[in-house]
């Protein structure tokens, strides 16, 4: 599986005294979306973590298109752009219905992943996190 979505219901706490979602919570909403996207590809990533699989983060773009608002019901779109020996790179999409009724893309964002051990040297992906994201829930 390379492509999961998912709705969110935008809290309170995460918005600025604008009213607005503060950008810095987009980045938990592109999280929600890859541990979701590998949950529903079979995998978990605290079973990888105790194996000494550690994924972290290494690049953010970022694109803000509009702002979010308290209570609006928020689609994250999580797609698997390239797997490569040494990173994952997720794209992703967060939309929401306006007044109308259709979808606006409000944020689009590339994230870069790498694996490293618990000393924090770089490893390959893990063939059984490759296999997760090629069969998928299938």
């Amino acid at each position: 599986m390379n492509h999961h979505s998912i709705e969110l219901r935008v809290r309170y706490d995460e918005c600025d005294p604008m009213g607005f979602v503060h950008h810095s919570n987009y980045l938990r909403y592109f999280e929600i979306g890859r541990t979701e996207l590998l949950r529903a590809s079979g995998g978990c990533y605290a079973e990888m973590e105790a194996a000494g699989e550690l994924v972290v983060v290494v690049r953010v773009d970022c694109r803000y298109r509009r702002p979010a608002k308290y209570d609006d019901l928020i689609t994250v779109d999580t797609t698997i752009a390239r797997v490569t020996a040494a990173k994952i790179i997720h794209e992703y999409a967060i939309t929401r219905k306006n007044h109308a009724g259709e979808s606006e893309k409000i944020v689009d964002a590339t994230v870069t992943l790498a694996v490293i051990d618990r000393e924090g040297k770089l490893q390959r992906v893990p063939k059984p996190l490759l296999d997760q994201y090629e069969k998928g829930g299938e």
